[in-house]
């Protein structure tokens, strides 16, 4: 689970907040994820800057699928949703990370509420690929996502396309994955395990946490793709009880995923209902793709080791 908790509300409670708190916004930047219109509303100069390198831009004549308002009022962290116009209100937060993780989760939210011919959904992980084969990597916080994806990256033939969340469409014969975030939120440990990124990691404006924003296209010169064609997905766990790799039956892939709440941290609303529909999804894709456990107790090459050569060109 995240740090805080979400608490969700009515439109009239919502309502209610925004009169006490409206007063407070300085800033407002719309950012362009994955197609929808999201709204940040803030008092914090640095998150509205943060917005600014971390997203897209979308014009401002474009009504917003969703809005988070950031906001201090000398209190305690404290996030509210509310579900039907996809308002997030979070007040005394100090951490960029989570504002645009909450985004992404409320237009997440969104799209699993958008019926259409071919409905978008969200995975909390990241995706990199090669030669048009996209792999995904999956696993709950804390067990090397970023570690592998950045590592994999260092090879000049590897593509980026996003190191913490995406979006996938799933088609009668493909699963096709888009990038979420413009740039990428890394942190300051990376260059502790992959040199290669010392110098990038230098030239980061880092908060508190040791995060920032890093422009992609100066860390993978012309290796940033939009979209990829998903073929193998690699999940994560960190147990020294269990052998470190082995492939997975889509039985086997879907319950690794309701054990560990699909590993995302950032979900919004929980209910039996959203339950239901984040299980058909993983369902229907790990059907289409080959699907492995990887137990990171290893060093990081070792694991690394194991999983480059499941992506070909």
């Amino acid at each position: 689970m995240s740090d805080y908790k979400v608490d969700i509300t009515s439109q009239k409670m919502k309502d209610k907040v925004l009169e006490e708190l409206g007063g407070r916004v300085q800033f407002e930047r719309k950012a362009n994820i994955h197609g929808a219109c999201v709204k940040l509303l803030t008092d914090n100069e640095e998150f509205k800057e943060e917005w600014e390198d971390n997203f897209k831009f979308m014009n401002e004549d474009i009504r917003p699928h969703a809005k988070i308002f950031s906001v201090e009022d000398g209190g305690d962290l404290h996030v509210f949703y509310e579900p039907v116009s996809k308002t997030c209100i979070i007040k005394n937060c100090d951490y960029y990370g989570w504002i645009k993780s909450i985004a992404l989760a409320a237009i997440s939210d969104f799209f699993e509420e958008y019926h259409s011919e071919h409905p978008r959904y969200s995975v909390h992980g990241s995706v990199v690929d090669r030669g048009g084969h996209g792999m995904a990597i999956i696993g709950p916080p804390g067990t090397g996502k970023t570690t592998l994806t950045y590592g994999l990256l260092q090879k000049k033939d590897y593509n980026y396309i996003s190191d913490d969340w995406f979006f996938t469409r799933l088609l009668s014969n493909a699963s096709v994955v888009y990038s979420s975030e413009k740039n990428s939120y890394i942190r300051d440990d990376l260059a502790d395990v992959w040199k290669e990124f010392s110098k990038a990691v230098k030239q980061v404006h880092l908060d508190e946490r040791g995060r920032g924003i890093s422009d992609v296209n100066t860390l993978f010169k012309r290796r940033v793709r939009e979209s990829s064609t998903l073929k193998t997905v690699v999940l994560l766990e960190r147990d020294i009880s269990h052998r470190p790799f082995r492939k997975l039956k889509a039985d086997e892939a879907l319950e690794f995923m309701l054990e560990k709440d699909f590993c995302n941290p950032h979900q919004l609303v929980r209910d039996e209902r959203k339950l239901q529909i984040r299980q058909e999804f993983f369902w229907e894709l790990f059907q289409s793709v080959d699907v492995y456990l990887l137990n990171t107790v290893e060093t990081p090459q070792e694991s690394l080791d194991r999983i480059k050569n499941l992506i070909i060109g």
